[in-house]
């Protein structure tokens, strides 16, 4: 069940790294609540048919709405940040949350990571970094927001792998959706000019994010980190960014810089040294045993 676990993980870095030049398309065009909350909107709607329809606790709703939060609030803050950063520095501080992860485990749940977790840790933020801003970090205004950001998705990722995993993960992750649309939308309407005419180009971001990077991409990871600790899940995820450049390479025409592809290697080799621990039976940060349904803990 972990190998499942962990290929599913796999195959939401890639859905979400080939989803990146999509949001990068509706934030140029400077949508940012209403982008998102339609994405998430469509998402979760689709999802909704398919929920559990065993009744929902106070417990799970409460999770469920913090969860939402937190997507809310991340995705905000990294839509904001990608109108005056580069997108190489949005990627490289987006996917510090793979660093921050441990940190939260370890003040919040006095989670102590493996050693060989850490050395992996270390390795995918550099790998990040060369990777996204081919060794040259230049700082720029929305900086502060994707660090920000990097914080709530790290949050996010603790979140899922210690609470969602006690619940269906269909009916969870359509409820963090919805929850996280209708602030999008009340936001958008407080301070947000929407983009009409809608041009077509924001049209196929919102459908493909929506379908695939959110609705697909946010179930399978809840159900992967049933069965993965939060430190390895987003080292896992970290992936998304070599994916990310995968796409643009392959749907943009760009072409990695040696030193990129050497931050791709780096990558995958902290990948494969966190698998390594898993499989040699030392992890010291397993998953909570899901609790039954209707568990008020």
């Amino acid at each position: 069940m972990r190998l499942k676990a962990d290929l599913v993980l796999l195959v939401v870095a890639v859905l979400w790294g080939f989803a990146f030049a999509a949001q990068r398309a509706a934030g140029l065009l400077g949508s940012l609540y209403f982008f998102n909350g339609a994405r998430f909107l469509v998402a979760g709607l689709i999802l909704l048919p398919f929920a559990a329809r065993s009744p929902i606790t106070r417990v799970q709703a409460w999770w469920t709405c913090a969860a939402g939060t937190i997507l809310f609030i991340a995705s905000a803050l990294q839509q904001a940040g990608l109108r005056t950063t580069t997108a190489g520095n949005a990627g490289f501080l987006t996917s510090l949350y793979v660093v921050i992860v441990p940190l939260v485990m370890l003040l919040g749940w006095k989670g102590r990571p493996h050693a060989l977790s850490i050395v992996a840790v270390g390795l995918a933020a550099l790998g990040a970094y060369l990777l996204s801003t081919s060794g040259r970090f230049n700082v720029h205004a929305g900086d502060m927001l994707e660090l920000g950001g990097a914080a709530l998705w790290a949050l996010h990722v603790v979140l899922l792998g210690k609470f969602a995993s006690r619940y269906d993960a269909i009916s969870f992750s359509a409820g963090q959706l919805l929850v996280s649309s209708a602030l999008n939308w009340v936001a958008g309407a407080l301070v947000e000019r929407p983009v009409l005419p809608v041009p077509p180009v924001l049209v196929i971001s919102i459908l493909y994010t929506s379908l695939i990077s959110v609705g697909l991409g946010y179930t399978l990871q809840i159900w992967g980190q049933k069965h993965t600790p939060p430190t390895d899940a987003a080292i896992i995820l970290s992936l998304e960014a070599v994916f990310a450049a995968l796409a643009g390479a392959i749907v943009l025409g760009e072409r990695l810089e040696p030193i990129q592809a050497l931050g791709c290697a780096i990558i995958v080799l902290a990948v494969v040294l966190s698998q390594a621990k898993a499989w040699g039976r030392i992890d010291t940060l397993r998953p909570s045993k899901p609790a039954a349904k209707g568990d008020a803990r």
